[in-house]
This record gives C-alpha cells, sequence and structure tokens, in this order.
C-alpha cells in the first residue's frame, strides 16, 4: 500500500460575480482575473508543499495538465516536475498525466520524461491521458481523433524508449524519419506508465491490456467499484490474468483535521467551492461532440459526470473517523495498492493543507498499510 501526495494548483480567487456571469472557470474564463503577483506566491506555496510530502514520506508526489482555466495553473506537468526533481530526494513523482494528444510532437514528452527519469534516478512515473474535453476546445483540437492518437502516440514514446535508434515511424498521425532519443530513461526498460482516467471503458480496456495502473480521480466511490471491477473482468475475461492490487488505486476526496466537526465544516467549504467554481463547467465543453464513444457517454451519464457530484460525499474527520472510512471502502472495493491523498480540494489554506498531510501521513497511513498487509497476506 503506497501513499500519493496530489496537487490541483488551484487559482482561489474568483469574482463575486462569477456565479451569474460567467458559465465556467474553463476556455472562456478571461485571464483579466488572473493576478501575476498572486500567482507567484500561490506557485512557490503549492511547490512548497509537494516539496513537504517528500519530507513527510509519502511514497510520491503528484502532478497534472490542464489548460486555460482557473481549476489548477500546470500546464507542463513536466516543467512542475523538473523544478520538483533536484528539490526531492525520495518520493516518486507522478505525472497524472501528460495529455499525449495536445502535444503535436509526442516525441518531445519522450524526450522531456527521460531527461526526469535520468536526472532523478528513476523516481519518474509517466502518466498518460488524453485530457477531459475542455483541452481540446482550449487547444482548438480535434477530440474525434483523440483515442487514435493518443494510442498511435503511446506506441510511438514506449518505442522510442526502449528500441535502439534510430528507427522510422510511420503511423496515420505523427510520421518520423528519425526516432532517435536522447538520453533514454534511467529505469529499465522504461519509466512505469499510469493511466488515471475519467473512466471511459476503451481506456480501461488499455490499462488492463498493458496491465497499466489505473485510478480514477474525484469519483464517487459507487462509481470507483464499477470502474475496478471492470478493469479486474477485462484482465481476467480478455488477457488471462489476474490483476495484483498494486494496479488499482484509490483518490477520494479527502480532509483530516484534529477536530471532528471543524473538519466536516471545512471541507464542506472546500467542496462546495470546487463545486460551484473550480469544477464549473458545462456539458458541451466536458463532453463536447467526438469526445466520447456511446459505450463510454453512457457511462459518464450514469455516473453523473459533469454535474458537479465528485466530492459531494468526501472523506472527512479526524484521523480515527478516515481511518474507519478507508477501511470501509477498501473492503467495498475489494481492496486497493495505492492511494491518492490530495490536498485539501478548493480552496484549502496553506495550514489546513499541511495539517491534512500530515495527519494524513502519520497517523491514518501506517493503520491503512497495515491492514493491507494483513489482507493481502491471506
Amino acid at each position: 500500500m503506497q501513499s500519493y501526495f496530489f496537487h490541483l494548483m488551484p487559482w482561489t480567487d474568483y469574482p463575486d460575480d462569477f456565479d451569474e456571469k460567467y458559465e465556467s472557470s474553463w476556455v472562456t474564463f478571461p485571464n483579466t482575473f488572473y493576478d501575476p503577483i498572486k500567482g507567484a506566491d500561490l506557485y512557490n506555496r503549492y511547490l512548497d508543499e509537494l516539496e513537504y510530502a517528500d519530507t513527510l514520506g509519502y511514497d510520491g508526489i503528484c502532478v497534472n495538465e490542464h489548460h486555460q482555466n482557473a481549476y489548477g495553473l500546470m500546464p507542463s506537468p513536466n516543467v512542475i516536475a523538473g523544478m520538483l526533481a533536484r528539490r526531492t530526494k525520495n518520493a516518486k513523482i507522478a505525472i497524472l498525466g501528460n495529455g499525449l494528444p495536445l502535444r503535436a510532437n509526442p516525441l518531445r514528452i519522450a524526450e522531456e520524461i527521460a531527461m526526469l527519469d535520468v536526472v532523478t534516478r528513476g523516481r519518474i512515473i509517466s502518466g498518460f491521458v488524453r485530457g477531459i474535453g475542455c483541452e481540446y476546445l482550449s487547444l482548438d483540437i480535434n477530440p474525434t481523433f483523440s483515442r487514435e492518437m493518443f494510442y498511435e502516440a503511446h506506441d510511438l514514446i514506449t518505442r522510442a524508449w526502449t528500441e535502439p535508434g534510430p528507427f522510422e515511424f510511420l503511423g496515420k498521425h505523427y510520421q518520423y524519419r528519425y526516432v532517435n532519443v536522447w538520453p533514454r530513461p534511467y529505469t529499465k526498460p522504461h519509466p512505469p506508465i499510469w493511466l488515471p482516467s475519467a473512466g471511459s471503458s476503451e481506456t480501461i480496456e488499455f490499462a488492463a491490456q498493458h496491465r497499466y495502473p489505473y485510478v480514477s480521480v474525484f469519483t464517487p466511490v459507487d462509481n470507483v467499484k464499477r470502474l475496478l471491477n471492470a478493469y479486474r473482468t477485462c484482465a481476467r475475461e480478455q488477457f488471462g490474468y489476474e490483476p495484483d492490487p498494486v494496479q488499482l488505486g484509490y483518490a477520494p476526496g479527502m480532509y483530516v483535521s484534529d477536530d471532528e466537526q471543524r473538519a466536516k465544516e471545512e471541507a464542506a467549504a472546500h467542496a462546495e467551492f470546487f463545486r460551484a467554481k473550480a469544477f464549473k463547467i458545462p456539458p458541451h465543453f466536458l463532453i463536447p461532440p467526438g469526445y466520447v464513444t456511446e459505450n463510454s457517454l453512457r457511462g459518464f451519464l450514469a455516473a453523473g459526470l459533469g454535474q458537479g457530484g465528485p466530492l459531494g460525499d468526501a472523506i472527512a474527520g479526524t484521523p480515527k473517523t478516515v481511518i474507519e472510512r478507508l477501511i470501509a471502502d477498501y473492503e467495498f472495493l475489494g481492496g486497493f495498492g495505492y492511494i491518492i491523498a490530495g490536498a485539501g480540494p478548493g480552496n484549502a489554506t496553506h495550514e489546513q493543507t499541511v495539517k491534512h498531510m500530515t495527519l494524513f501521513q502519520t497517523e491514518v497511513m501506517p493503520t491503512l498499510k497495515k491492514y493491507h498487509a494483513q489482507k493481502t497476506a491471506r
């Protein structure tokens, strides 16, 4: 059982008339509301928190990629990972992840991840994602081809990491006369690949096929169970193996504090900020035409995606309460091998975030690790 600290790096200041005047914090929310002086303060605060997670002993720290929004100030996760590479010593740096179809030249991703992997002597986890629908509007990319671009970019990058070059790659979307990556990765055969996802059936099948760890972030526990069971079923019935717990992750909305009532009140306020502001996205931005297949769309609608509810049942309370809830979720989900305990979602202060991440790692995680060890030993 491993612990990962995830940070969204959110913008926290919105105009008073945001709810009435602006339909989304993504794509169209004017960047005139961004203050670079405050932004500099936030970046340095957020980097301090990620570095502190390494000091606390988290197994990994997580960054991600989003574009043209106030939800998370990380249009380039590899730049953030580069900032962390020499300032952390032990924690894995999980990039969750690079949006493969969003980059016109995926060979650049292969180079950048290889550089980071060498500098950190193998501490990089390379998450690959398609990116949510908003990204395609922000970057003016046709989402209809996103999945086949994702598969082709994945194949190109993994070959670039593992096959001696130079070699030729002639795909439908990407063509290279010479693939000859310098440097090559430190980790052999290549950095671990994770597939975070909103829950599309095609991504689950792809992850199970390649035995890549899978996690769905900020998803209600009932839907997490459906997705993890889909992964297990696909692995068992299509690819003939039983997934190891290390391949299955859990990333609940979670908030730990030293007072039960205050924890619940603060978590509710953070969740409301997240719902009403940071993750305010109209359906036509979240799932534009062509972005998902009919089968995946049915799953998204069944899970209520885009209806503002991913943090409605956040795990909040003292360490004792959170431990009890996580153990119950562990049983309900049939187990998992890693947990992502992010920064207090929404507009948590630095003090609240530090308290949450400290209590989780020092008081919650030891009990959860012990419980997991007992269950897997059986």
